[in-house]
């Protein structure tokens, strides 16, 4: 199992929400997405980013055809035209 965690971060926490919906609504829409959670932070402390979106696929590959899907990279325009920076990792679970 591959997880990929990404943290994103917002000057308006209203692109914040509506990044966060749009992510969790690829939901059944891209077949090598296992599972899929996205929320936005409550703590809001200094080092806090808005919004983390953490994915699971089975493998590299099935990484690599959720970032190259229709569904996906709709929501990553959505996010680049909002958002202010994000930092990733992706690893697997043995």
């Amino acid at each position: 199992m591959l997880t990929h965690i990404v943290l994103f971060r917002f000057e308006n926490m209203d692109h914040a929400e509506e990044a966060g919906r749009r992510l969790r609504d690829m939901k059944g829409k891209i077949p090598s997405l296992t599972d899929i959670e996205a929320g936005v932070d409550i703590t809001r402390s200094g080092r806090s980013y808005e919004l983390a979106l953490i994915t699971r696929h089975a493998d590299q590959a099935g990484l690599d055809a959720y970032q190259v899907h229709p569904a996906h990279q709709e929501v990553v325009s959505y996010i680049k035209s909002v958002a202010s920076g994000s930092v990733a990792v992706d690893f697997l679970l043995k």
